[in-house]
């Protein structure tokens, strides 16, 4: 008979637990880049992005400006000093003014330095923007639900007095290592791009205030975010109602109560989903045995693991391992 961790004994200590489990999600945000590129476009020009799989993108725009146009005639007017965080990957146009012609992005072509950062150099000659892009995916259960709820774009404007003036001079330094690249400028670009990354993202959070349920809403919870911050740190604890009950500082149904008001759905429902959601991962970016997945999943047998994550997930461990559609 396979067993759930969730019905396993609940640990004497789990891990530590800080006062700021939103704080701790930025943290486990791990963000992979899969695509870094410093483009140099004169006028006219336009790019159309496609479609990039649920990835984050992120465009800086260090000199000029241009439109973006994120369809549903809904267009954003980008200056230098202002970047756009897009958390879902979604088909952007990118253009220097209204009417200019489309070149898709992967038919432009560029000077690749490495197999994850290249240069290009497009357009008409014209007046000259320069940006720096990201392409970016994270690779923690936690993170990925965050991003899953952030709007489908979000503007930092380096301006704005709330945004600091760390941001416009780290576009400024962008700018400086796009055009004279010096002995690990690669680096020292991908590394800024994921710190504005996550501001973007902090600017978002700190503009979406307290909400009255929600996921959101249950992480800043005092209690409530405290017992999901322990479960995220370990989710493959022996966790129960009662155990996580007791890191929240409630009682079991207090803390049930209040767990399925603020997220909607059950502690171990909760519990569950999220297991499979680390399968999930591991079936998409590893190789290991779908048996040994199972097994740490907390499933004796594969047959009742596989019919739990297709329940979960529509999908078979199979299917979601070779990318194929839907079963």
């Amino acid at each position: 008979m396979s067993q759930s961790p969730s019905s396993a004994t609940t640990p004497v200590s789990g891990p530590p637990v800080s006062l700021d489990p939103l704080g701790e999600i930025l943290h486990l945000l791990q963000l992979t880049g899969t695509f870094y590129c410093v483009p140099e476009l004169s006028a006219p020009w336009g790019i159309a992005v496609p479609d990039l799989d649920r990835q984050l993108v992120l465009i800086a725009v260090t000199e000029g400006g241009c439109r973006v146009d994120l369809g549903n005639a809904e267009e954003l007017v980008l200056s230098a000093g202002q970047l756009l965080l897009l958390p879902h990957g979604r088909p952007v146009d990118l253009r220097d003014a209204p009417g200019s012609a489309l070149t898709p992005l992967f038919d432009i072509p560029a000077i690749r330095h490495s197999p994850h950062f290249e240069t290009m150099v497009h357009g008409g000659g014209g007046a000259v923007t320069r940006m720096t892009c990201g392409v970016l995916r994270v690779d923690h259960a936690a993170a990925d639900r965050l991003v899953s709820l952030l709007p489908n774009a979000i503007l930092l404007d380096s301006f704005k007095p709330r945004a600091g003036d760390w941001v416009n001079q780290t576009l400024t330094y962008l700018a400086e290592e796009a055009r004279e690249p010096r002995p690990g400028g690669e680096t020292v670009l991908t590394r800024l791009t994921d710190i504005l990354v996550v501001q973007a993202i902090r600017a978002w959070l700190d503009s979406t205030g307290d909400q009255a349920t929600g996921w959101l809403a249950a992480m800043r919870d005092p209690k409530i975010g405290r017992a999901l911050q322990a479960f995220h740190q370990a989710p493959r604890f022996g966790w129960s109602v009662g155990g996580l009950a007791t890191v929240a500082g409630m009682s079991r149904s207090a803390f049930a109560a209040r767990f399925k008001h603020l997220t909607g759905e059950g502690v171990m429902q909760y519990a569950g989903r999220w297991r499979m959601r680390l399968a999930q991962t591991e079936l998409q970016r590893t190789s290991r045995p779908i048996a040994e997945i199972a097994a740490q999943a907390g499933y004796e047998s594969e047959a009742a693991f596989s019919r739990a994550f297709k329940k979960v997930t529509g999908r078979t461990p199979g299917s979601m391992r070779k990318g194929n559609i839907r079963e």
